[in-house]
């Protein structure tokens, strides 16, 4: 259960960085009450009334709460997640996923988007994390993802073909209580017998999936790494395509004008080709990986000169992709063309507004849900400062503080 929520919590002897890109301002204080943020400024101007359970942040940075656009929670970073997938029951599932939000939460990451798990399970966590039967980051999942038969993602999927069927696929998902809906536009590195770069779902089909999906107040993700499947998800107004390797000028100018996000997810890929065959990665995952991981660096860097707008998604669950390693993406971000504020806006504020969400977390703002975090260090000059979490709020509750005792 929940730790018990305090009336106030009051952050104070930190630099805040807000999320909306405006400078870290030092030597500030939080007013954390119920779940929301009541006030924030100067500390020495904190008022009489902010009273109740004090932190001091001891000279860290104070920023909002991370947001990871792309994970699977029921995997753990196994060397082959084709396996893993194929032969836990939905009892494993649902232990692997609660495993793998205990450590999100711990790492200051308080909302994620679960981007498809079979049987709907990351469904059901979300619910219990609602209702206070676990602790956990908030969850927006997507449940199955919509392929095309025999597609990329089928083991986790449900196989769609024709505009008719995909419709059909897609009302199913809403009806199971899908947050959003995720869809393959293309082939993959993790099913065997598809080639990454193969177009899969066709424009009509995207186009049932976008249509559907909006028509019910739901946003869109498309599984694209290929560049004819990028341009017919984008088309369709699909509004992020994740991973992204082969972005080319028409691609990221049609992304620009449209609003589209990339979730390019650098971390994934370079996992397998750093761990490969001697880390029990299987052969044919390997291979396709060595053979796009420049292709994905390259495109993340044109995106990145492009303007086209990003937000963090890491993959977890994929091979020795943990769910706490949010921070060694956001590192890849700024190695390949990020400034550091860049990397956390794109797990700051713009992963919000990628989730619809930006009424409600993403920045540091009175009103806003009070998901904060406290790093020590600057992670606006040093991205790698990220990684020193020590305190996290999520909804107002305290989850973690090193300053004083653990809630």
């Amino acid at each position: 259960m929940a730790p018990e929520q305090s009336p106030q919590v009051v952050i104070r002897n930190v630099a805040v960085f807000d999320g909306s890109g405006s400078p870290r301002e030092a030597a500030r204080a939080v007013v954390v009450e119920g779940r929301q943020i009541r006030w924030v400024g100067p500390e020495a101007e904190l008022p009489e009334w902010a009273v109740g359970r004090v932190i001091d942040g001891r000279g860290g940075t104070l920023l909002p709460g991370l947001v990871n656009c792309h994970v699977h929670l029921c995997s753990d970073g196994a060397p082959d997640m084709f396996a893993q997938v194929a032969h836990d029951t939905i009892v494993w599932s649902a232990l692997r996923g609660y495993l793998n939000i205990q450590a999100t939460l711990e790492a200051g990451v308080t909302t994620v988007r679960d981007c498809g798990e079979a049987d709907n399970v990351a469904i059901d966590l979300s619910h219990a994390v609602d209702e206070g039967l676990i602790d956990g980051p908030r969850i927006r999942a997507a449940g199955r993802v919509i392929t095309m038969t025999g597609g990329h993602g089928h083991f986790i999927g449900r196989e769609a073909d024709g505009p008719y069927d995909v419709r059909r696929a897609t009302r199913a998902e809403i009806k199971e209580g899908a947050h959003f809906i995720k869809a393959m536009a293309t082939g993959g590195v993790l099913t065997p017998g598809v080639t990454p770069t193969q177009t899969a779902l066709q424009p009509d089909e995207l186009d049932a999936v976008a249509t559907e999906a909006h028509n019910a107040g739901r946003r869109t993700a498309c599984h694209a790494i290929g560049n004819a499947g990028i341009k017919n998800a984008i088309r369709a107004g699909i509004d992020s395509i994740e991973h992204g390797f082969y972005l080319d000028d028409e691609a990221l100018q049609l992304a620009v004008d449209r609003g589209t996000y990339l979730v390019p997810t650098l971390i994934a890929v370079n996992q397998i080709v750093d761990n490969g065959r001697a880390g029990g990665i299987p052969d044919w995952v390997v291979v396709k990986a060595e053979s796009e991981s420049g292709h994905h660096r390259e495109s993340f860097a044109a995106a990145v000169r492009s303007g086209m707008k990003i937000a963090a998604g890491t993959d977890a669950g994929t091979p020795f992709n943990s769910h706490a390693d949010m921070p060694l993406e956001l590192s890849l971000m700024v190695d390949y063309g990020l400034r550091p504020v860049e990397a956390l806006i794109a797990a700051t504020r713009n992963a919000a507004e990628n989730l619809d969400m930006l009424d409600k977390i993403g920045t540091v703002e009175v009103g806003k849900l009070a998901d904060l975090i406290v790093v020590e260090g600057d992670p606006t000059t040093s991205i790698k400062d990220i990684t020193n979490v020590r305190v996290v709020l999520k909804d107002g509750v305290v989850y973690r503080d090193d300053y004083g005792a653990r809630a």
